[in-house]
């Protein structure tokens, strides 16, 4: 969890510090379209399960993601963006614009 006495003083560097490896990008990507669990997140980012929950803690401890546990057997738990990660929509969706752009200057 980041230390709000101590963030770093660049915006940029922030948000590397909150969202910077693909993991965290990738879960997040797939959380846009809507709430999801574990195990789909674990199949659609192709991560081990050690990452995938050490992503989601830190998402979560960081107010990006939400963890919602039903009290069922076996227990079922649903991952979702909180209001401040749907605010990271426009970063991904230009961060997909620049790749869709990079690719077709790469194929010229």
């Amino acid at each position: 969890m980041l230390d709000k006495n101590n963030l770093p003083p660049c915006p940029v560097a922030l948000m590397l510090k909150l969202i910077g490896n693909k993991w965290k990008i990738l879960i997040i990507r797939d959380l846009l379209t809507g709430t999801k669990r574990f195990g789909e997140l674990q199949r659609s980012v192709g991560c081990s399960q050690k990452v995938l929950t050490d992503n989601l803690r830190e998402l979560e401890e960081n107010s990006l993601v939400k963890r919602k546990v039903y009290p069922e057997v076996p227990p079922k738990v649903e991952y979702s963006l909180s209001k401040t990660g749907f605010t990271l929509e426009p970063v991904l969706n230009s961060m997909a614009e620049w790749g869709e752009t990079y690719r077709s200057l790469l194929l010229k």
